[in-house]
């Protein structure tokens, strides 16, 4: 069947995701159904009424030999196109700011396409428009040579305000949220922002004593909305929970925060596993990402939760006389700047910190250095709830790796057999061309050795971080200045730990820290 334009480019959307599980998915299927019909003309919508009756396979085989299409170029081809790319960069990735040109962060749009959302997200599979040029706001100085809209068109407006960072934005169709165009990560600006940022949760690290010994307090007092207060940060504190904000009922996914969460999100168990006054966690933090998590909890908090619990359903508030703006406002008054995030950003700081000193051995090699920091920011992850789904690549990959390390086992195993037959020649002939010859044969046994460990290690990572996505932390939560300063201190080279992107968003604090420095 040949379809009009728009119909024609909607089903192209979801043909490109015919491999992904999000196609089989009946929240997405229904979504993308009803918005698809909505761009048919009445004579398509007649005759297509039913998904499941259509067949997308010879679009999805037209992607995907464009794809292979594009594997196949030649060097050429792929310079023209890195040539133009830069050419646009140049044009369109660059701004004056406060007399400085600063390289801009995403100043490409979005294309249309649907929207898949994090977890099991109710709006997944819906159309996400095209961006037109009567949509978006520039925001630039009075003086300023800003862009020109595409002939024919023009900007929704055009502002001047100084008092934000954004240089454009639009509002989105799914979730009716603004979108912006911002400066790059590495900007001055930026860099600023982050330096404040940490420098806030070392802040924290002063005071912190005071403010566990005050909510401690705070558990036996005599105002029900002072205890729910003590206990939400408690969690927040040992658990790096977020805060959690209201939204409107049914707009987006049922996700919660600390300040949010119901009855029917814990369990208290008084005993198990033979541990006491154990609290089970189970809820959809942010992104719908599932928080569950098993915890013993100190006694004082554990009777105040049965007292929050009694006479309710399991739909109602565990902390029914508390909300995010309260506990922010208390917050602000335990320190300035103090917010949920701050907690975050302290408690993840400081356990990479504690985790480092624990793991790094002197006598290890770069290889086994760069094994520990992973598993230090890996604790880091675990405590925040970064989780990721296993790779679609997993298994494929770890079977490859694991033929290399088989190889390099057998390429060993040979090296040594080698090391002993010409250490027997060296003891019959005692010569010096012998002697070089054993002391060539050691030298490469010990290089074959040290690449098999770099493989194993590798190994031993990628398992290890099957489930746990390490860079939101490590770009966002993370003083880089510790990991800097543990580079420098054991001579890690900063590439192992940071690529060029993060070299870049991070340069204020590698050229601020030395191996001494103490978040």
């Amino acid at each position: 069947m040949k379809l009009s334009v728009q119909a024609e480019e909607v089903a192209t959307f979801f043909a490109k995701m015919l491999d992904h599980e999000y196609t089989t998915k009946d929240i997405f299927r229904k979504n993308f159904f009803k918005d698809w019909r909505k761009e048919m003309t009445s004579e398509e919508k007649s005759k297509i009424t039913d998904l499941n009756k259509c067949d997308f396979t010879e679009m999805n085989e037209y992607f995907k030999a464009q794809a292979e299409a594009r594997k196949q170029m030649t060097k050429e081809e792929k310079q023209k196109i890195k040539e133009e790319n830069e050419r646009i960069l140049q044009e369109y990735g660059f701004c004056v700011m406060d007399n400085h040109k600063e390289r801009i962060g995403n100043f490409r749009i979005e294309p249309p396409g649907l929207f898949r959302g994090r977890g099991d997200h109710p709006k997944m599979g819906m159309l996400k428009r095209r961006i037109r040029p009567e949509d978006i706001i520039i925001n630039c100085s009075k003086d300023s040579k800003h862009p020109k809209p595409p002939p024919g068109t023009k900007w929704k407006e055009v502002r001047y305000d100084n008092k934000v960072t954004w240089l454009a934005s639009w509002t989105e169709n799914i979730q009716g949220s603004i979108k912006y165009i911002m400066l790059n990560p590495s900007s001055r600006i930026k860099g600023e922002k982050d330096w404040q940022k940490y420098e806030t949760a070392r802040r924290l690290k002063k005071c912190v004593d005071r403010i566990r010994a005050q909510y401690r307090e705070d558990w036996k007092s005599k105002e029900m909305r002072i205890r729910q207060r003590a206990v939400a940060l408690y969690f927040i504190d040992k658990l790096a929970l977020r805060a959690g904000n209201e939204k409107e009922e049914g707009e987006t996914a049922d996700t919660v925060g600390c300040c949010s969460l119901r009855v029917e999100h814990i369990k208290l168990y008084p005993e198990i596993d033979g541990q006491e006054f154990v609290v089970e966690f189970d809820f959809l933090g942010k992104d719908s990402i599932r928080y569950y998590n098993k915890i013993p909890v100190e006694k004082r908090v554990f009777k105040n939760l049965q007292l929050f619990l009694e006479n309710k359903q399991p739909e109602d508030d565990l902390f029914d006389r508390l909300n995010t703006s309260i506990l922010n406002k208390h917050l602000q008054e335990l320190m300035d700047g103090l917010t949920a995030k701050v907690f975050r950003t302290y408690n993840a700081s400081i356990t990479l910190q504690q985790q480092l000193k624990e793991l790094t051995s002197p006598e290890e090699n770069v290889p086994a250095k760069i094994l520990s920091y992973n598993r230090a920011n890996r604790a880091v992850a675990v405590l925040c709830n970064h989780q990721r789904a296993p790779p679609k690549t997993f298994e494929k990959s770890m079977q490859n790796l694991q033929t290399k390390i088989d190889a390099k086992k057998d390429q060993l195993a040979d090296a040594r057999r080698e090391l002993k037959s010409a250490k027997a020649d060296a003891k019959v002939r005692k010569d010096e061309k012998t002697k070089k010859a054993v002391e060539a044969k050691k030298k490469a046994v010990q290089r074959i050795e040290e690449q098999l460990m770099k493989l194993e290690v590798q190994a031993t990572d990628r398992e290890e971080n099957k489930q746990i996505a390490l860079g939101t932390s490590k770009l966002n939560y993370l003083d880089p200045r510790i990991s800097v300063a543990w580079c420098k201190k054991w001579g890690v080279p900063i590439e192992k730990i940071y690529n060029k992107t993060q070299r870049e968003k991070f340069a204020w604090a590698i050229d601020m820290a030395d191996e001494d420095f103490e978040f």
